[in-house]
């Protein structure tokens, strides 16, 4: 149970030390990439709590982050296929800049800051980045279930 915990949380962390590498190169996030960072921070802090305080309610919060970090990449995928519309501040052709001033407008580093949700900016194997993640958060949430049924 307690392996279990621990790969769960070091996927959690692995894919966030990914997604910031991914910036560093120069992928910037949208609002909805930083959305799916938080659960992980979550799951990685549970896989730590559960060292000390090693209750099944922790696993269960862990796999429920993972879950939801899963839950918004799947969304996040869609709204990058068109399958349904995104947050209006981050898709939609640009139906967030209202809140701009002229001087922003016209600033090259607002410009620079402004990522579009509903734009593929990587794939791998015809899969975006907020697909991966949903992938593999899902599979790292049925790790969680399966440390939370195991018994001790």
């Amino acid at each position: 149970m307690k392996r279990l915990v621990i790969l769960a949380a070091l996927g959690s962390a692995a894919l966030l030390i990914g997604a910031f590498l991914f910036q560093a190169l120069g992928y910037a996030p949208c609002k909805m990439c930083y959305w799916q960072r938080y659960p992980h921070v979550v799951a990685a802090a549970l896989g730590a709590l559960f060292l000390v305080f090693p209750a099944k309610i922790v696993i269960w919060l862990g796999a429920l982050a993972a879950a939801t970090t899963g839950a918004i990449g799947a969304f996040h995928s869609g709204v990058e296929q068109k399958w349904w519309d995104g947050p209006a501040s981050c898709s939609g052709g640009g139906a967030g800049l209202g809140g701009l001033t002229g001087n922003d407008l016209l600033s090259t580093d607002v410009i620079d800051r402004v990522v579009m949700c509903d734009e593929i900016s990587w794939a791998f194997a015809g899969l975006s980045m907020p697909t991966w993640n949903a992938i593999l958060s899902f599979a790292l949430a049925l790790v969680w279930v399966r440390a939370a049924t195991l018994k001790a």
